[in-house]
């Protein structure tokens, strides 16, 4: 049998990352980062600074350093360095780093016209920076800046670059597509010729997402045989970013067939502590670590999964230490209600799921987001209703501001007969309940005394979230509560108020 083909993954978040707009992380914060990718993640190498950059930024290094070396990571921690003979090496060094990717200019165009020399004389200084980097212990990688711009426009400059450093005691040569313009087809052509022309090189790709094409560029440099791919968490990056290990992570091993080290364990727990870091919010659509990519939203696709997992793929959930969840909204079905109640160990019986289903659409057309933290208030609800509509709310406007009275404009049906009635109160709630005044007093329909109001949403709601009101009354020395349920805490409010006057009026009926 052919043997399974293993591939490395290059992390460099803390470096390539901390390009992103807005991104700057502090000392423990790289550190932190830098540890979780390294002993949780696995990830074969990191780079996690440029040298020369800041105190600060020597500082992190230095304790990065002082703990790989303790934990026997050191080797895999690099910093880019650059071509200035010794001042890059002796801030590496001085941090406690082994390892320089040493910046070089890949393109014909760079070399010319940003450093203003020959390929000749870049090479002579290229050559004196190794070798001091080798004599002060330091292992040496070497980038081609703009490599997929000097390929296409200048390939015998590219052939001559590496033909003349490849006996240099360089461990990787790192091909970048700096600005992402390549293809997948551009990246396997151009990566199986060199593989070809220089066969005793390891090389690296390093792919950016200008076109969104990374990950797939990233496939067709692994199926043309370079040794390893760099990638960031989260595709931070400059401009549209890198490539996110995540989706190459997973892209490689399921797709292709190579053999990672990473723990895929892991991957959803060390994207939300860079996004915490970073502070660069994840899509929730976002593949493999995004909140809602392994929800199903569709009834259909819940039918499905409690027929025979009719709905399921090789990203389960499970294998990245995450749940799957059925989303509660106006496309829920029986069978997503039912997921989240076997989930929350809650039986109904069929009427009342039913019920439960109606009411979680009615909600869900009223754009209200709702989380299965939400069923207990849906559920107690709808337990205590009866139905009655003998009182109903036709409209209501209700406008509060800061320093002002509160006013309430509503149209209510008692019975037969429509009224329409305004009032103004300290608060949108307060208003209401004057606004009820004239229509109840001519309904000849008294209100019991309230005695407590409570307002709250579920455990680690979100300001979003469904708001459940109970209010408690008094009648006749006889105590009673009524609960209402919305995403706005005063309609909540209203709605245990409607409840409750539609129940006293159905007492006075019977």
């Amino acid at each position: 049998m052919e043997q399974q083909r293993s591939i490395q993954l290059m992390d460099t978040t803390l470096r390539d990352g901390e390009q992103t707009q807005g991104v700057s992380y502090f000392p423990q914060e790289k550190v932190s980062i830098g540890k979780a990718l390294l002993q949780s993640l696995k990830v074969d190498r990191i780079e996690v600074a440029s040298a020369r950059v800041s105190d600060g930024e020597k500082a992190a290094v230095q304790q990065l350093t002082e703990w790989a070396k303790g934990a026997g990571y050191l080797e895999k921690i690099e910093i880019l360095g650059f071509v200035d003979k010794n001042k890059s090496v002796d801030w590496i060094v001085e941090s406690g780093a082994k390892v320089i990717n040493l910046l070089t200019k890949g393109s014909l165009n760079h070399c010319t016209n940003q450093l203003g020399k020959t390929l000749e004389q870049h090479i002579e200084d290229i050559r004196q920076t190794i070798s001091y980097a080798h004599s002060q212990g330091l292992s040496v990688n070497v980038y081609l800046e703009d490599w997929s711009n000097g390929y296409a426009n200048s390939p015998d400059y590219v052939y001559q670059l590496v033909d003349a450093l490849q006996n240099q005691g360089i461990n990787h040569f790192m091909l970048p597509d700096t600005l992402g313009v390549m293809a997948p087809k551009e990246v396997h052509a151009s990566l199986s010729d060199m593989i070809e022309r220089f066969p005793g090189v390891k090389f690296n790709f390093h792919p950016h997402n200008d076109y969104g094409l990374a990950t797939a560029n990233a496939m067709a440099a692994a199926e043309a045989g370079v040794d390893s791919i760099h990638c960031t968490m989260n595709c931070l990056g400059e401009r549209a970013g890198n490539a996110s290990l995540a989706e190459v992570s997973v892209v490689l091993k399921d797709k292709l067939g190579f053999k990672l080290n990473i723990d895929e364990t892991e991957i959803h727990n060390i994207a939300k502590l860079v996004e915490s870091f970073s502070g660069k919010r994840l899509a929730a659509n976002t593949p493999i670590v995004g909140a809602d990519v392994f929800t199903q939203t569709a009834g259909i696709h819940a039918d499905g999964d409690q027929k025979g997992d009719l709905y399921m793929t090789e990203l389960s959930p499970e294998r990245f230490g995450r749940e799957r969840s059925y989303a509660l909204g106006k496309m829920a079905g029986k069978a997503s209600i039912n997921k989240n109640l076997e989930a929350m160990e809650i039986e109904l019986s069929p009427e009342n799921q039913q019920k439960l289903l109606n009411k979680i659409v009615q909600l869900g057309d009223q754009k209200a987001t709702i989380t299965p933290a939400d069923l207990p208030f849906i559920i107690a609800d709808i337990m205590e209703s009866n139905d009655f509509a003998h009182i109903e709310l036709l409209n209501c406007s209700i406008t509060s501001g800061l320093d002002l009275e509160s006013s309430a404009n509503i149209r209510l049906r008692i019975g037969d007969e429509v009224y329409k009635s305004s009032g103004h109160g300290n608060g949108g709630f307060d208003a209401f309940m004057k606004a009820l005044e004239m229509p109840l007093r001519k309904a000849k329909l008294s209100m019991p005394e309230l005695l407590d109001y409570e307002v709250r949403i579920p455990p680690g709601g979100k300001a979003n979230a469904l708001t459940e009101c109970i209010i408690q009354w008094a009648d006749d020395k006889k105590q009673f509560h009524t609960r209402g349920i919305n995403s706005n805490q005063v309609f909540a409010g209203i709605q245990a108020v409607l409840r409750m006057l539609n129940v006293r009026l159905h007492q006075r009926q019977a």
